[in-house]
């Protein structure tokens, strides 16, 4: 049994699933359906099996009776509220590995001697049916085994009245193994006191760990409410930043523009600036030929003055001339609109003429032709006849050879037209009515002034340099 109880402890190892309960055929307690108890996925090294001590083991129970665990508290160890007593089947890896378990009643007073010794049962319906060896196991709150019972079975009992025969070799050997066994024991109990005293060091060492850990918690949390306050105090600065760089962003933009229109304002007023400074050194120039000028200028200005008056009287005069030349180009442009009327109304009469001209020349072939039918009819040729047409050289201009009796309206057209001698050439189209030539060059003369020496012309808007130019000519 002992042999059991060291081959389970030495071989635990990695944890393994929940779901092996019913790998393992498994019934769930009625705890557990309320409840799981707390496990965890500690590796049994960190485990400390010697501070709960189960009592009164049996090596074996009966199936269908329920079963008292008994066990005992070490001193340096406190039960908790979450602490629960399983049953493992023993070679368990994990405390998730539990075929049933029971919560633990905490004691009313700890330093009471008789407190130390507690129970709980394991109702018959929760355990296992198997004879597999099975074992007692302490696990606190936080998954942690605090102690494991020697190895048991469930079995009947009249399996014990088995008598079982040894030879006198095999009791020695026994004897000799229990020997080894009592001291294989005692030194597990020397190393159980060695373990005992590293453990109330480790849970001195761990009371102490606890502590400094609620120090540091109670100083985590003032530094994340202050590590929050910072960051709502950041965030608040970061919208504002962000709303203040949106705003430099909009303003950068404008003042870009701003820049380009000032660079391209710039480079305009540079060249200005150039032509100014140019039409500067062309006046600076100017400036010291007109001081030059003025030196002679001075002299002359006596003479000048004289001469001013002469010129204000020529000015006087000139205006008259003016207002007569401009009641003399209005009654012109009256006589040109004139003229411009009658024009028209002589190429509509011209117009009707032409046309009438055409109806009479086709009368006139159809005349021909009656003729020289009716001459045909009366045996005689139109070329013997002693009558001849008169040419354009004999007085006939503007008659047409072809009508016999001469052109009716011949006389109407001679006098109805004006004078060839008192009509001038257009020099342009040759023509000897008005056209549109002749007026428009009446129109221009009408609309510019004529230097009266130079015959330079200037429009009628420019009047006041026109005088400056006629004063000129005076100096």
């Amino acid at each position: 049994m002992s042999d059991n109880f060291l081959s389970f402890l030495s071989s635990h190892s990695h944890p393994q699933v929940l779901a092996e309960d019913l790998t393992y055929g498994r019934i769930p307690t009625m705890e557990k359906t309320i409840e799981d108890p707390p496990t965890s996925a500690v590796l049994l090294d960190h485990c400390h099996f010697s501070q709960v001590i189960f009592n009164s083991v049996e090596k074996f129970y009966i199936p269908g009776g329920d079963v008292t665990c008994r066990y005992t508290f070490t001193q340096n160890f406190i039960p908790r509220q979450k602490d629960w007593i399983g049953i493992f089947r023993v070679g368990w890896k994990t405390v998730r590995e539990y075929y049933t378990f029971m919560w633990v009643t905490l004691p009313i007073d700890l330093n009471n001697k008789s407190a130390k010794q507690q129970e709980v049962q394991f109702k018959a319906y929760y355990l296992p049916k198997d004879d597999e060896y099975y074992q007692f196991c302490y696990v606190d709150q936080d998954g942690v085994v605090r102690g494991a019972s020697i190895p048991f079975q469930f079995r009947p009992e009249n399996e014990e009245d088995i008598l079982v025969v040894t030879t006198q070799g095999e009791v020695e050997e026994i004897e000799q193994h229990n020997k080894e066994l009592c001291k294989e024991n005692q030194e597990l109990k020397d190393s159980c006191v060695s373990l005992q005293k590293q453990n109330s060091d480790m849970q001195a060492e761990l009371q102490k760990k606890q502590e400094e850990l609620e120090t540091l918690q109670s100083i985590n949390k003032k530094l994340e409410l202050k590590v929050k306050e910072q960051k709502d105090y950041w965030e608040t600065e970061l919208l504002q930043l962000k709303e203040q760089n949106q705003k430099m962003s909009s303003e950068n933009e404008k003042m870009g523009i701003r820049v380009d229109q000032l660079q391209a304002q710039l480079s305009t007023q540079e060249k200005e600036m150039e032509k100014l400074v140019q039409g500067d050194q062309d006046k600076t120039e100017q400036l010291e030929h007109l001081k030059k000028e003025n030196g002679h200028l001075f002299l002359s200005l006596t003479e000048q003055r004289k001469d001013q008056k002469k010129l204000e009287q020529t000015v006087e005069e000139m205006k008259q001339n003016e207002t007569t030349a401009m009641k003399k180009q209005q009654e012109l442009m009256d006589e040109n609109f004139d003229l411009s009327r009658r024009l028209s109304e002589k190429k509509m009469i011209y117009n009707a003429l032409q046309r009438e001209k055409e109806r009479l020349e086709g009368e006139n072939d159809l005349l021909k032709r009656e003729n020289s039918r009716l001459l045909s009819y009366m045996g005689l040729d139109f070329n013997s006849l002693p009558y001849q047409v008169p040419t354009s050289d004999e007085g006939g201009a503007g008659q047409n050879p072809g009508l016999v009796y001469g052109n009716p309206y011949s006389g109407i057209q001679e006098s109805s037209s004006p004078s060839q001698l008192s009509i001038k050439k257009c020099p342009i189209c040759k023509a000897d009515d008005i056209c549109d030539h002749t007026l428009e060059q009446q129109q221009m003369q009408a609309l510019c002034l004529n230097c009266p020496i130079c015959d330079k012309i200037f429009p009628a808007t420019e009047k006041q340099i026109f005088e400056d130019h006629v004063f000129c000519h005076s100096l």
